[in-house]
């Protein structure tokens, strides 16, 4: 998407009602979509303006597995999330442009101890996701795994629980996904790409938000010296959807980021790789459990490992540091569970940070206007920003273009309801 690639804005709206949103994640991709689609949007009277810092998707929205599950939380909005995900597969062939496929998710319980003797079914317990609880699981598990799940190896599993099956769970490429849906975007010529690195809200007088000030960030403007200079960009409305990078504009908001580490496997005989997404819980020695996830994709398997906090975040997605170690531990740990990855090659080692809502109340996101006039937040979706992408897009399009959101209760999301979004940037 080059061509696409720009740091200057190229004016199309002056005399239209400019809607600027910040981070070309999927957030903010679908944002604009829903937008473009919404029955008040003319592209002669509305324009679009999309600012990214480094890439599109350069986050979770390219790094991450793509599970999406009708048990996904926050319920209010996870309903209709799903079923929009359908909806564009079948209008833009998602099976082929993005790998949309239904799917089912499992738990597995496997150990890796030498001794690996057999034990009990386990008691009641929480599944992660990222380290995030997402599921409770049930007593009624059993060793003797799926017959369509042959890729296993059986010997290390000593207990598996169904989460879902394909009526529930699917899965999408988010970096296919969210590129496809950008270009639809790009092609109704009322949205465009800027590449800049948001410094600040402009506000007026009376505390209204009036735009953004950015620092172009294209590699064309490190070279013709304008990433050194500051671009002010005026807008009507402002929407912020960079995820775990929101409190560096706002800096009272409550999200900070849970960094992952991952990787894609180019397994042994990918087409004997059943569709299955895998939540693991591995016993290392008598006190150290592990729980990677392990999702099958139609060419590839995607493993991810569990957050930690250990490092701050960076500056931008291109910052991420990505500990080499991790992702070979990773491959080590699932080459255990099955021959099929042990026997496979590492196509990528990856790092992203999760959007997460550090309020006791809420598990987030946060959707709506904050209580700075024309400014709105779409962010902190957690593990879920992918699953709840479509949902979240589409009320924003209702919030911005009819003043309210129509299609979910989300009065428990309002930003307002947990921060001062006009607290300044400490400079």
């Amino acid at each position: 998407m080059d061509e696409y690639y720009s740091s200057t804005p190229s004016n199309k709206h002056e005399g239209k009602t400019h809607i600027i949103i910040v981070g070309a994640g999927i957030i903010g991709v679908c944002s604009a979509f829903y937008l473009t689609r919404h029955p008040k949007f003319d592209k002669e009277k509305y324009h679009i303006t999309i600012l990214e810092s480094k890439r599109v998707a350069g986050g979770a929205s390219g790094k991450a597995g793509g599970l999406l599950a009708l048990w996904a939380f926050p319920q209010q909005i996870v309903p209709l999330s799903f079923q929009l995900h359908q909806d564009l597969a079948e209008e833009f062939s998602g099976a082929e442009n993005w790998g949309f496929r239904r799917l089912t998710t499992v738990s597995v319980e496997g150990d890796l101890t030498k001794e690996n003797a057999a034990r009990p079914a386990s008691k009641a317990k929480r599944v992660t996701k990222n380290s995030i609880k997402i599921h409770d699981q049930g007593v009624d598990g059993n060793s003797n795994l799926p017959p369509d799940l042959n890729w296993l190896d059986p010997e290390v599993v000593q207990n598996w629980n169904h989460l879902g099956g394909e009526s529930t769970t699917a899965q999408v490429h988010p970096y296919q996904f969210t590129t496809h849906i950008l270009k639809q975007c790009l092609a109704t010529g009322a949205v465009e790409l800027l590449i800049g690195k948001v410094d600040d809200i402009t506000v007026d007088e009376e505390g209204t938000c009036t735009g953004v000030l950015y620092s172009p960030s294209s590699l064309k403007s490190t070279v013709d010296g304008s990433a050194d200079t500051q671009i002010q960009l005026d807008g009507e409305k402002v929407l912020m959807t960079i995820g775990p990078w929101t409190s560096k504009i706002l800096p009272d908001c409550p999200i900070s980021g849970l960094r992952a580490h991952s990787i894609t496997i180019e397994p042994e005989n990918v087409s004997e790789i059943s569709p299955y997404a895998i939540f693991t819980e591995l016993k290392l020695s008598n006190k150290q459990f592990t729980s990677p996830e392990i999702y099958a994709r139609k060419d590839e398997v995607y493993v991810c490992g569990e957050g930690d906090t250990s490092v701050p975040i960076p500056s931008t997605t291109d910052d991420v540091e990505v500990v080499t170690e991790k992702c070979d531990e990773l491959f080590k740990l699932v080459g255990k569970v099955s021959s099929h990855l042990a026997n496979g090659k590492i196509l990528k080692r990856q790092a992203c940070y999760l959007p997460v809502l550090d309020v006791p109340s809420s598990s987030g996101p946060l959707i709506g206007e904050t209580n700075v006039d024309n400014l709105y937040l779409a962010s902190g979706h957690s593990c879920w920003g992918i699953n709840n992408a479509p949902v979240t897009g589409l009320l924003m399009s209702e919030i911005l273009l009819d003043g309210e959101a129509t299609s979910c209760d989300i009065s428990a999301l309002d930003p307002a309801s947990y921060f001062d979004a006009s607290v300044p940037v400490d400079i």
